[in-house]
């Protein structure tokens, strides 16, 4: 990739020279042609989609399509296994509740892991709590990978639900799906994937993984916020009941009772972030066309430089695993330094990067910590972005020594 040119389709980059973003893995910049996407619907397709018998909405409804088309190639999935929803948050809410509900029983149990997102653990202590099943979890080892030798007790007869991260927002770790996957389908569980972190940094062929279900987000991938995919097996999808109800998702609807349309629409109720979705599906566009293994070649040499710098900086701790199973995510802390003044502190020098537990509460604790700094690289970043960034940091240790 040359980095030049690329970097001249962000315009927030291109305006801001002295900005160092390393905030991706929270949200990513957008190109061009992402915002004339949505710019383009506005001024040019705004109309409401399916249903309209009138030009201007049927342009507008083929284009949402052709979104939903596009994330098909992205997953390597079928159109009819593609639902819109407004983010990844929303899409494991969606299994859990579709799904979850009406399938869990008493004294079932759903696996998760130590590394998960709040949003794959929330949604199933709502439903768990409801129908009296039960969460657990895989540890992790010391190293911040999944201990995967606790799947031979883990696993039951009562799990019924296997839900994990492809990619940790916090630590980076990538863990392995497909053999998870693999072991849970035969103790009969079902495989939820949460690929936010995962399906904007490397390439992801969803049938592969062996899931039941993969979530992600348009925000983290080049895309607008508001706007986010559930690929769903489609077996799953079709024997599953409706988590909104509304206009849209319907087949026919009496004063008594409903009928739904099949999957997708059926969870695709009222008005569906349409300019959002077509946008997405310009992103998506613009990834394959950059190339995704390309885009995980660029993250992997960025974090391999930043983490051979990063030993340079006295009471500097990086988390994490050291390995080819890791993605573009650091997280760190500095000596006694709480992470939001690090944060704070490397603004003051034009370095962007997140503090707090980053939704990710159980881990922290597992960490023994409260928060951390966290930079996360994209394919615009660079390695004199990498060099700015660790010469704030000596300059940090040298202004704040005392607090050290």
């Amino acid at each position: 990739m040359d980095l030049r040119i690329l970097r001249e389709d962000f315009p927030l980059i291109a305006k801001n020279p002295h900005l160092v973003y390393l905030d991706s893995a929270a949200t990513s910049q957008k190109p061009k042609r992402v915002l004339e996407a949505l710019k383009r619907y506005y001024e040019e397709q705004n109309a409401n989609v399916h249903r309209g018998a009138y030009r201007l909405s049927v342009a507008a409804t083929e284009a949402y399509e052709e979104a939903r088309r596009r994330m098909a190639r992205f997953l390597k999935a079928e159109e009819r296994e593609i639902v819109f929803v407004r983010n990844t948050t929303e899409a494991m809410n969606l299994v859990a509740y579709a799904w979850g509900l009406r399938n869990l029983k008493e004294g079932d149990e759903v696996l998760v892991t130590e590394m998960e997102h709040h949003a794959g653990l929330v949604p199933w202590h709502l439903v768990a709590g409801l129908k009296g099943a039960r969460v657990r979890a895989i540890p992790l080892t010391e190293e911040g990978r999944l201990d995967l030798s606790a799947l031979d007790t883990l696993l039951t007869e009562r799990t019924k639900v296997v839900s994990l991260a492809h990619m940790s927002n916090v630590l980076g770790t990538l863990n392995p799906v497909a053999e998870i996957a693999r072991r849970a389908k035969a103790a009969g569980a079902l495989v939820v994937v949460d690929g936010a972190q995962s399906a904007p940094h490397l390439p992801v062929d969803v049938k592969a993984l062996g899931a039941d279900f993969f979530a992600l987000s348009s925000h983290k991938m080049l895309g607008p916020t508001g706007a986010g995919v559930l690929w769903g097996r489609y077996e799953v999808l079709e024997g599953m009941m409706p988590f909104l109800g509304g206009g849209e998702m319907i087949r026919e609807v009496h004063l008594d009772h409903s009928t739904y349309a099949p999957p997708p629409g059926r969870f695709e109720a009222g008005t569906p972030p349409i300019a959002e979705a077509i946008a997405l599906g310009e992103a998506a566009c613009y990834l394959m066309e950059v190339g995704m293994e390309r885009v995980f070649a660029h993250d992997r040499a960025l974090l391999d430089y930043a983490l051979g710098r990063l030993e340079e900086v006295p009471h500097l701790r990086v988390y994490g695993p050291r390995g080819p199973d890791r993605g573009g995510v650091i997280p760190f802390t500095l000596g006694r330094l709480h992470a939001h003044d690090l944060a704070t502190f490397l603004d003051e020098e034009g370095i962007a990067v997140r503090a707090g537990h980053h939704c990710a509460q159980p881990l922290h604790r597992r960490l023994g910590l409260v928060a951390t700094a966290r930079a996360s690289f994209y394919l615009y970043n660079t390695r004199e972005e990498v060099d700015r960034f660790v010469e704030a940091l000596l300059r940090i240790v040298h202004k704040y020594r005392a607090w050290l």
